[in-house]
């Protein structure tokens, strides 16, 4: 399995079958031009959508994939992908909404992709075993980088990958990814990410991707 970050809460996974998977697709120049990642320019066979804000939705050029929005399981080929509901904020939904945690069994490993999670308060039961985990980390609109820490450790994926934090790319009022790096060992860059069951041992490893767009 290949990951690699386009950008925001956007990444590309490439299963070795061939299949592509793109979560949360953003809008080039949302938000009055802030986000500023370039086009994200693939195909996908399954696009998933945390909730419906212009930075995790755009599925212009996806139309042909199967798109996932909502909570349930759904399959595709070998690939089951869970939807798990839970808050965009701190407040059960009343400033935000709801926001969709995403479990993507593949290839013998399991990837969940939290969106915009909002809160601490979700089912727990329902994220063991987890080997890779994409989480927001920059504040805000989504947990902030010591809200990230303590899921980091309750959760203890093998692989932990900060997403949606302040970028050159990226005009948010929000924290970059450094407040939640301080103080963490066993941390790495890479441009992209590649895995296997056997190549995943803990303790958790925190893999800084390069955004490509």
């Amino acid at each position: 399995m290949k990951i690699t970050w386009l950008g925001h809460a956007c990444f590309l996974i490439e299963l070795s079958s061939g299949i592509k998977i793109i979560t949360d697709p953003y809008a080039p120049g949302a938000f009055s031009g802030a986000v500023k990642y370039l086009p994200i320019g693939e195909t996908a066979d399954i696009v998933t959508i945390s909730h419906h804000h212009a930075d995790h939705d755009f599925t212009n050029g996806l139309q042909s994939a199967e798109i996932i929005d909502k909570e349930g399981v759904f399959k595709m080929k070998d690939v089951v992908v869970e939807g798990v509901s839970s808050y965009h904020d701190s407040t059960g939904g009343s400033q935000r909404g709801k926001n969709i945690i995403f479990i993507i069994n593949a290839e013998n490993l399991k990837v969940v992709h939290f969106g915009d999670l909002g809160t601490l308060d979700i089912d727990y039961s329902k994220f063991h075993e987890i080997d890779v985990a994409l989480v927001p980390v920059g504040g805000v609109f989504t947990i902030n980088h010591s809200e990230a820490t303590a899921l980091l450790r309750k959760l203890q994926p093998k692989i932990f990958i900060p997403m949606h934090f302040k970028t050159p790319k990226l005009s948010f009022d929000i924290d970059g990814v450094d407040k939640f790096l301080k103080g963490k060992d066993r941390v790495e860059e890479k441009r992209e990410l590649v895995v296997d069951k056997s190549s995943l041992l803990p303790p958790t490893k925190i893999v800084v991707l390069n955004y490509l767009r």
